[in-house]
């Protein structure tokens, strides 16, 4: 018998980063995978990040993980999604290489010294003492283990859709795992159906190029990781073009034979990521939906058409595939379809990703409700972190809402469970104008210090960080101004006679870097970066006040009384799926209202505030 401290079971997002993590972290780890050059494969979309997703990636990354890294490194790409708003709300993204991010996944697991790669299936858990002691492979081999964590992805009773044609499948070409999901359905936990879809994919040597807009990456990209600076590869332009009446008329004849909407599948989809079968259902007013089509390597053809997700016929996916400009003539190389799978309750786990009902056995990704890559590698991240502390003797890690996105992730994946694929959105969380991308490391990369998983690299990087961030904060807010010395520097002035210091006025004044240098000539010793960072705490360090004093009085006030006659309409800020669920639910409370799913600490604020309006003396 093979004895391991952490055992991980699956080699997707969520065990990647879980092995990586157990290992980085002391323990003497074990990934098995079905196929070990499987380990690291995009199985949708070849892109990380995006609004929410690019802060867990870049959270991961303050923590030593994994994905940024590889991010980085397979990059064709990169675009700072909502660069025109503020930091809070930007998302770093990047499309990827599909071959060079595997490779630089297998890569980055080969440098742990204490995790071995091990290719087989898990079909047994082995459990003494009520507790999870180690697994059983298809082959009868029995590997012990302090703690093991399962991330099965969507291969749990994995069924594949295309039309009414369905076969067993964790993804294409990989056969499901029903051995385990039998063994799994023994611990009478709650579970259910999910499902999630896959556009068809394309050959880009058949696509007319040149009737398509250009969607080119930023001029100056910014990185996942805090320990790179530039990109690897050489950079790609992607594609636009969009459905059109056609395309959804053809859908429209057609939506009896979906797999979704002819009644073969009983999982639910991610809302957020819907098919051209939900698009044209649901958004029936709109003539077109955009479509953007990303190449999915530096040397390979083939490219993903987003926005184009289906679970229709082939010979249908053709004819409204080539009803799009730029596409008449498109040969599809792999069909789209919809795939359905097994997952259980989070309600049931701890804040470690533990199962309550089987101590020793942890759950990260899919398995738990949620979708995408960011979101699962983020839960293998807390599951690696806890199983090593658990193999150890230690207390578990618990990451808060105040203090990361995963904190938010785990907090709502607990508290609230999942009726749908849970995907993270900046509005889920309160505090998010502290919890930016820009800042992760200096949020994270103290506590990953503290838990000893970090590189030496990156510990002395950070440390040379944090001396020139402190030292530029230093110089700003020892000098201070009066409303003449501004107006001599050409600034405009307050005539309230306060003097404020360079770090006050860059709130005070949206100032940019060639204005604080005008302020603090000192500074021009430093790093671009350095400034750019201190421009963003400044910027922020009075509206995060603000926030958090307003979060605090929401939270004791949630037994306030919602007025029956509030007019949600005019509520605005509100989505119109919120607006839809108040106005039929009616909540009596703040507290009702903000446990109503899909409720974000935004739309909840809104509400506060128009209750507070309408009756100011019931709240005093």
């Amino acid at each position: 018998m093979k004895q391991f401290d952490v055992v991980v079971i699956g080699g997707g997002h969520a065990g990647a980063e879980a092995a990586a993590a157990a290992a980085r972290s002391g323990a003497d780890t074990a990934l098995i995978s079905l196929r070990i050059d499987g380990i690291g494969v995009m199985s949708c979309n070849p892109a990380i990040g995006g609004l929410g997703k690019g802060h867990l990636v870049r959270e991961i990354d303050a923590m030593d993980g994994i994905m940024g890294r590889a991010a980085d490194m397979a990059g064709i790409q990169f675009r700072m999604l909502n660069g025109r708003k503020g930091p809070a709300v930007q998302g770093p993204r990047t499309q990827a290489d599909r071959a060079l991010y595997r490779a630089a996944i297998q890569s980055l697991l080969r440098q742990e010294e204490r995790l071995t790669l091990i290719e087989g299936e898990v079909v047994d858990l082995v459990v003494a003492d009520h507790r999870v002691a180690g697994v059983v492979l298809a082959d009868d081999t029995v590997l012990s283990a302090k703690a093991v964590i399962l991330t099965a992805g969507t291969f749990l009773n994995g069924l594949i859709h295309i039309g009414q044609e369905k076969r067993s499948g964790g993804r294409m070409g990989d056969k499901p795992s029903i051995r385990l999901a039998q063994r799994l359905a023994e611990l009478n936990l709650q579970r259910g159906r999910l499902k999630t879809g896959t556009p068809p994919r394309l050959d880009g040597r058949t696509i007319n190029w040149a009737r398509l807009d250009n969607q080119p990456g930023d001029e100056n990209p910014k990185m996942f990781s805090f320990m790179h600076k530039a990109p690897f590869v050489r950079q790609v332009t992607c594609g636009i073009t969009h459905t059109n009446e056609r395309t959804h008329d053809i859908v429209r004849e057609n939506l009896s034979k979906s797999a979704m909407y002819g009644g073969m599948i009983e999982g639910v989809g991610p809302r957020y990521c819907p098919s051209i079968e939900d698009k044209v259902v649901r958004f029936a007013d709109k003539s077109s939906h955009q479509v953007f089509l990303e190449p999915e390597g530096l040397d390979d053809d083939t490219v993903y058409p987003n926005g184009i997700s289906s679970s229709l016929p082939i010979e249908v996916q053709e004819a409204y595939v080539r009803s799009i400009v730029g596409l008449e003539e498109v040969t599809i190389l792999q069909p789209a379809y919809a795939i359905e799978y097994d997952y259980f309750n989070p309600q049931a786990l701890r804040p470690s990703l533990e199962l309550m009902a089987m101590p020793g056995l942890f759950l990260a990704g899919q398995i738990n409700g949620t979708t995408g890559y960011e979101e699962a590698a983020a839960q293998g991240l807390v599951a690696g972190l806890n199983a090593a502390r658990l193999a150890r003797g230690e207390e578990s890690v618990r990451f808060d809402r105040e203090q990361s996105y995963i904190g938010v992730m785990v907090d709502d994946l607990l508290t609230r469970g999942v009726t749908e694929p849970y995907r993270m959105f900046t509005s889920r969380a309160e505090f998010r104008l502290h919890l930016r991308a820009d800042n992760a490391d200096q949020r994270l990369t103290p506590l990953a210090l503290q838990l000893g998983c970090v590189s030496e690299e990156r510990r002395l990087a950070f440390g040379i960080k944090m001396d020139q961030l402190l030292s530029v904060e230093k110089k700003t807010k020892s000098v201070d101004f009066g409303s003449k010395d501004l107006t001599s520097l050409g600034f405009r002035a307050s005539s309230d006679g306060v003097r404020r210091s360079a770090y006050d006025l860059v709130s005070a004044q949206s100032l940019t870097a060639e204005d604080l240098a005008k302020l603090v000539p000192d500074l021009a010793g430093f790093e671009p970066e350095i400034v750019e960072q201190l421009l963003y705490d400044a910027m922020y360090a009075p509206y995060i006040a603000r926030q958090r004093a307003e979060i605090e009085r929401m939270q004791g006030s949630g037994s306030a009384q919602i007025p029956g006659d509030l007019d949600y309409g005019r509520i605005s800020g509100l989505s119109n799926e919120l607006r839809s669920k108040l106005e039929r639910l009616k909540p009596a409370t703040v507290a009702d209202a903000g446990r109503i799913e899909g409720m974000t600490p935004a739309a909840l604020a809104l509400i506060h505030a128009n209750v507070v309006r309408m009756k100011p003396a019931q709240l005093a």
